[in-house]
């Protein structure tokens, strides 16, 4: 949530700056603004509600903020409504300090309540004006360095952040501090950078540092010098971001959604090849040992959202392979309810960004009471990444777009690898099928090329459900974590109702929302349960639903009960979810289109949610 991008250099920093800032649109946003200066003159501040095109038009597309050196912010309200008021950068009372701020301050009330007792006053209802604030009180109390003002101020801060701060004593510098929330520094001839991700710098620097947690740097031009929380200098090491400026553009697609739904075929079969090796599956750069892989007792799978949805499938995929008990937990309810766990387990976090805030919380309390930890993420360096025991990286590449597609199915696909190496480890699975796994594995690319070839079928056919008010997703095993996917795709782009059921609980009282014309799309992968699936479409169909049909290729009898017909690519049972998401993907993608949404930016949402 919210986009932090600063430059220090000699080139003109605003231009920079909203161009960092649009980079990083895709993390929802509901003002924007820009601090810069020009040497030591004072630091001017231009901010706008609403999208950053209305902050560009303010500024002239940054050429009326003259300065080198400047911060960027847009912002996702929490405390305090959408305004330019409340909208960041923030000052002290005399602009001593200005800063922005990702992340939330929880004590923000206690400090500011210290503060008005300084006399400090206060104009927005933000927790960042706090920060920003007790910086500057304690920079004027000690008559300290920077450094010195902000390490005070950490250790009073309770909560997540990351911020970017500069102070008017010091034209030519900006400093940073980090408590969860996400930050990279980058370098590059006599520049530096700072940002949130790494699409808002990707076109200047591939050059980077990951700042820990705890932790704070100094940029000045061309250098970047860290303290710990004591103000002692420590080293950090430069990492070389592999992504390139391209991969996060859109490639002459209307929108970054469909070009990720198109680049699944290339981000699961890197995934695949990054650890199978010679027709086995090597793990030794995960770190996972077979003798480990043998002596697991159980396997808690922890995530938000659609990693929560790779992790359902995982949980039926593992059981069945390698038979070791598996449970899927939401990392937001995980740590709040004292999980009885063995030491002799492992659990399992999965996250996109790696800087998710409850999935991160979950990994820590895991790691308190001594249990394994692994990581499936698919950003180096990110937090979850350094903290987890072990880490097997997803190669899904950047991914822009709100609503997730590509590093969905590559996490999908290291929970496939994970299960049959386990099954392996624990002979539950004879060499043979071993071997057959491994080849369904690898022809899941060219299955899902082969579902994307078909996509204007499903893009008439959504077309005709744009004006849907609700939409039911069934399914059994499986297919109901498919339809749990589906469904979220749905929802979070189109804003229609839809909710995911266990196919057979719709007796249990949601088939009394069916009515003439609800679209029930059934989900029916799954050859063992494919009858007992149709017999709860036809329990709909009688009640007027008008039903979707997604099946495996040779299950043609199911037009003999559904009104439209999506098809799928046969594949093991194991991995069906691989290929039964995409359609859905589709469907809930065409359907946003025709109603005119923002596919890329859906309202209210963020790509990573790094706040509870």
């Amino acid at each position: 949530m919210c986009g932090i991008v600063g430059y220090l250099g000699g080139r003109q920093a605003a231009p920079i700056l909203l161009e960092g800032l649009s980079k990083l649109e895709y993390r929802g946003y509901d003002s924007a603004g820009l601090a810069v200066r020009d040497g030591s003159s004072d630091i001017k501040i231009v901010k706008a509600k609403g999208r950053l095109k209305v902050l560009a038009e303010k500024t002239n597309g940054g050429q009326a903020l003259s300065g080198c050196c400047g911060i960027g912010h847009t912002r996702w309200a929490t405390h305090g409504e959408p305004s330019e008021t409340n909208a960041h950068p923030h000052h002290s009372d005399d602009g001593t300090v200005v800063g922005v701020h990702n992340g939330i301050i929880e004590n923000y009330q206690e400090l500011r309540d210290k503060l008005i007792r300084k006399n400090y006053k206060f104009y927005s209802s933000t927790d960042t004006e706090v920060a920003v604030k007790l910086i500057d009180y304690y920079y004027k109390k000690y008559l300290g360095t920077p450094v010195d003002a902000i390490n005070h101020a950490m250790v009073r801060i309770r909560g997540s952040y990351a911020l970017a701060v500069m102070f008017r004593d010091y034209p030519d510098e900006i400093y940073v501090a980090r408590k969860d929330s996400p930050m990279i520094l980058g370098v590059g001839d006599g520049e530096c950078y700072l940002a949130s991700d790494v699409p808002a710098i990707l076109k200047y620097t591939r050059n980077v540092y990951y700042i820990g947690s705890m932790e704070i740097g100094r940029l000045q031009k061309g250098a970047i010098t860290f303290y710990n929380l004591d103000g002692d200098e420590i080293q950090k090491e430069l990492t070389e971001i592999q992504w390139d400026a391209e991969s996060a553009e859109k490639a002459g697609f209307e929108h970054f959604m469909m070009k990720e739904i198109h680049e699944q075929p290339k981000a699961v079969m890197d995934t695949i090849h990054s650890v199978v090796k010679d027709g086995c599956i090597d793990f030794s750069a995960v770190g996972l040992t077979e003798e480990e892989m043998r002596e697991l007792s159980q396997i808690c799978i922890v995530a938000c959202g659609s990693a929560y949805h790779a992790g359902v499938t995982a949980q039926y995929v593992i059981e069945d392979l390698a038979k070791v008990p598996v449970r899927v937990e939401l990392a937001s309810e995980f740590r709040y309810r004292n999980p009885l766990l063995d030491k002799k387990g492992l659990v399992i976090v999965i996250s996109q960004s790696g800087e998710t805030a409850d999935s991160l919380a979950a990994l820590r309390e895991a790691k308190a009471m001594g249990i394994p930890t692994l990581a499936i993420v698919n950003v180096v360096g990110s937090s979850i990444a350094r903290e987890a025991d072990k880490v097997f990286y997803t190669l899904a590449g950047p991914e822009i777009a709100v609503a997730t597609t590509k590093a969905y199915s590559t996490q999908l696909i290291a929970c496939y690898l994970l299960a049959v190496e386990l099954a392996k480890a624990r002979e539950t699975i004879d060499g043979d099928y071993y071997g057959k796994l491994l080849e369904e594995l690898e022809a899941i690319p060219d299955k899902i090329s082969k579902i994307l070839e078909d996509k204007e079928r499903i893009q008439w056919f959504a077309a005709k459900q744009s004006a849907a008010k609700d939409i039911f997703f069934i399914g059994r095993g499986i297919d109901y974590a498919i339809c749990l996917e589906g469904s979220l795709k749905m929802k979070e782009i189109s804003y229609i109702h839809s909710e995911a059921y266990a196919a057979g609980e719709l007796k249990h009282g949601t088939i009394s929302l069916i009515e003439d014309g609800t679209l029930v799309v059934g989900v029916l992968t799954q050859k063992d349960l494919y009858e007992k699936t149709v017999s709860n479409m036809v329990e709909c169909k009688s009640r007027g639903a008008y039903l979707m049909g997604l099946t495996s290729y040779g299950n043609y009898d199911i037009e003999d009960t559904v009104d439209f017909t999506v098809y799928v690519p046969k594949t093991d049972v194991h991995f069906a979810a691989s290929l039964g998401a995409i359609p859905l993907q589709l469907l809930g993608y065409y359907v946003s289109v025709a109603k005119g949404l923002d596919v890329d930016k859906p309202r209210n949402l963020a790509k990573s949610v790094t706040v509870e």
